[in-house]
């Protein structure tokens, strides 16, 4: 099953992403790929990954050098064998970071690696979960182009419900095969702004309320799963449709 998680900046899309791996990891669900597709990279922070490696240093550095490639071997081959010799392994997941580049320029290359990359991957693993770029531009790259479930995260605003709403249509534009869209409204207190929701046609998954433990680890930067199990943020996603999934039988990933 492949989870997208998307939103505008801020809004706590990451810690969402963040939040179904941990649960993904305690339900012992199958196999999980975690891909930080926004190159800001903090999902491997929040998941306690150190030294993390990306997609972007890992061409970098072959352009830069570009002696080490075999001989025989094509670039972009060789590229993809560093990519997965460089995977973060983790207990309970694996974490494929896209990275930021050192100034300005084109993702048209790093994203077609990226997404062959995604195509390859998902055949092993049973789960992936993306935490896409804040905003829209990753849906115009079209990384993956079939999603099970893909949740929309906004803060308590009437701008980030409209943004929500533009993500929504963005990819019903660019013909992403999405099976369900869902709501998140994120650092609120109850159901507000509901004109403005119901505009949006999502289904209203989960209301987050502000959380102190998750604001202080934010502050600190301490992992996700420095967050004690009993978190009213873990029981609220629990208590949704996404734990429906656990009920379908596992099956390994495609990314047509």
């Amino acid at each position: 099953m492949i989870i997208a998680v998307a939103g505008k900046g801020g809004t706590g899309k990451t810690t969402l992403a963040a939040s179904f791996i941990r649960i993904l990891k305690e339900e012992n669900a199958g196999s999980v790929l975690a891909i930080d597709a926004d190159p800001n990279s903090n999902l491997g922070e929040l998941l306690g990954v150190k030294n993390v490696s990306t997609i972007v240093d890992i061409i970098d550095d072959i352009s830069k050098n570009p002696g080490q490639i075999p001989p025989g071997m094509t670039k972009d081959r060789y590229i993809e064998l560093k990519v997965q010799e460089s995977l973060d392994e983790e207990e309970g997941f694996d974490l494929l970071t896209m990275g930021r580049p050192e100034g300005p320029g084109c993702y048209c290359f790093v994203n077609n690696i990226l997404r062959e990359l995604i195509n390859k991957l998902m055949g092993s693993y049973t789960w992936a979960v993306i935490d896409n770029e804040a905003g829209m531009e990753h849906m115009s790259r079209r990384l993956v182009r079939n999603i099970d479930r893909l949740y929309i995260v906004s803060d308590a605003s009437a701008i980030g419900v409209r943004s929500a709403r533009r993500i929504s249509q963005l990819a019903d534009e660019l013909k992403i095969s999405v099976k369900e869209k869902f709501l998140v409204l994120n650092k609120s207190n109850k159901e507000t702004l509901k004109d403005e929701t119901d505009k949006t046609g999502l289904s209203l998954e989960l209301i987050l309320p502000l959380n102190d433990e998750v604001s202080e680890g934010a502050i600190k930067g301490k992992s996700i799963f420095n967050l004690k199990t009993d978190n009213s943020m873990f029981r609220l996603i629990r208590e949704t449709s996404f734990m429906d999934i656990f009920k379908k039988k596992p099956h390994k990933l495609k990314n047509r």
